[in-house]
């Protein structure tokens, strides 16, 4: 292997801040922002339910809507890692942008409902894995002293996916367009633009500048891990941290977002009103992200999940003992802030860079398909609890004790990687 190859690593730690770092957020930030077939889900949902009845209510097709997504999901992250450890970042993000593209178009095309489910398991299994590749690709091209502010960055830009196709969904209604188009066009406006994405990427790829030389130093050779490398010695204690991250990061986030309703349901108010608090609180998620942006290179990676989920903890016991409208609504933006600081750090910088590179998009896809396994299995566990004496307060006391055990799962099991470049990060010996 030449120095050139082996020591890309020191080339790219050693660069300082340029366009040419900009240049590449800005291509994987747009590709995470116009990726959204998850976020039409829920409008693409309501006119087939209370418009077209292509799904009825209590159906078994209607319960299956977000299940055939989950699955299609688990099953692309689960493979998608290791495919793209196999054929390279390059390939892969291209391979699964043109899969999830055409599952889109697919899906806009589709003549019923049985047809539109198999191109939305496929949109599951697309995004699934391109997120995995993504996130973690993007470790590799920015110096380990910032890499955390970079993928916050990332982090911050793509999770505003879900608040511009919800406006662009109303826009549509306000048009007049018939809903059996309605739902259509909200499948081709993410697929033109995940094109666009596409085409962005293949030119900087093929038009990028060389990096900048450095002093010449003795040649590694790259060891090529195995699948198996990720359930032994060193990598297992990885393995399981960053699944636990996920599980955690998944289990909360679908905690409050489905069941801030019931609670203020629980207390007395009616739907106009909980539907107001709770986006007014739903505020705290892209200030969470643009404050991650700002810390998260300056506290240790194991500290700052540690900080934040004993934050998480604190907060979901005093969010389920408020009373007021007021009181509710600022303890909700609170939370929400601290949990999209934590998934932030999860999704978007601990999980996916604490890998060796050979191993890298095969450890992150597992842990995240980890994570979507959890969100088959913990609603039952919810359901449980509020059904039971507490209510919906027992449920974000159930926030609480999963933060604490995931914290305490970062503690033993972690490995700090603030500030280490990827080849310090990948010595597992």
């Amino acid at each position: 292997m030449s120095n050139k190859n082996a020591n890309i690593g020191a080339r790219l730690d050693r660069l300082p801040n340029s366009g040419w770092h900009i240049k590449m957020w800005l291509v994987s930030a747009f590709a995470l922002l116009v990726c959204w077939s998850n976020g039409i889900g829920g409008a693409v949902q309501n006119v087939l339910l209370n418009e077209l009845h292509w799904l009825e209510p209590g159906s078994t097709l209607l319960a299956m809507w977000g299940t055939t997504y989950t699955a299609g999901q688990l099953f692309g992250a689960l493979v998608g890692g290791p495919i793209g450890d196999k054929i390279g970042r390059k390939k892969s993000i291209l391979l699964y942008e043109v899969i999830h593209i055409i599952a889109m178009i697919g899906g806009a095309a589709a003549p019923n409902v049985t047809v539109l489910y198999v191109f939305r398991l496929i949109q599951g299994f697309g995004l699934g894995a391109l997120l995995v590749v993504l996130f973690a690709a993007f470790t590799e091209y920015v110096p380990g002293k910032n890499r955390g502010v970079w993928s916050s960055r990332n982090s911050f830009i793509g999770n505003f996916a879900h608040p511009i196709c919800n406006g662009i969904a109303l826009v549509i209604v306000s048009t007049g367009v018939s809903m059996n188009m309605n739902w259509r066009i909200q499948y081709i406006i993410p697929s033109v633009l995940s094109i666009i994405a596409t085409i962005e990427k293949e030119i900087e790829a093929s038009t990028g500048k060389p990096l900048p030389p450095v002093e010449a130093v003795e040649a590694k050779a790259v060891k090529n891990l195995p699948y198996s490398a990720l359930f032994k010695g060193k990598l297992l204690k990885r393995t399981i941290c960053g699944s636990l991250v996920l599980i955690g990061m998944n289990t909360i986030q679908y905690t409050l977002m489905n069941w801030m309703p019931s609670l203020l349901s629980s207390l007395g108010y009616d739907t106009s009103q909980s539907q107001f608090m709770t986006m007014f609180g739903l505020f705290g998620a892209p200030f969470g992200i643009f404050l991650a942006s700002l810390y998260m290179d300056k506290v240790p990676r194991k500290a700052t999940g540690v900080i934040l989920l004993i934050a998480m903890a604190v907060m979901g016991i005093i969010t389920s003992k408020q009373t007021t409208m007021t009181a509710l609504i600022a303890s909700t933006f609170v939370l929400n802030t601290f949990i999209y600081m934590y998934v932030c750090y999860a999704s978007a910088v601990y999980v996916p860079e604490m890998w060796p590179t050979s191993a890298k998009l095969s450890g992150s896809g597992f842990c995240n398909a980890m994570g979507r396994v959890s969100n088959i299995f913990f609603p039952f566990l919810v359901t449980s609890v509020a059904a039971g004496s507490m209510g919906s307060n027992g449920v974000f006391v159930l926030i609480s004790a999963v933060a604490v055990i995931i914290a305490v799962s970062i503690i033993v099991f972690g490995v700090e990687t603030r500030g280490e470049s990827v080849e310090d990060i990948g010595n597992i010996e």
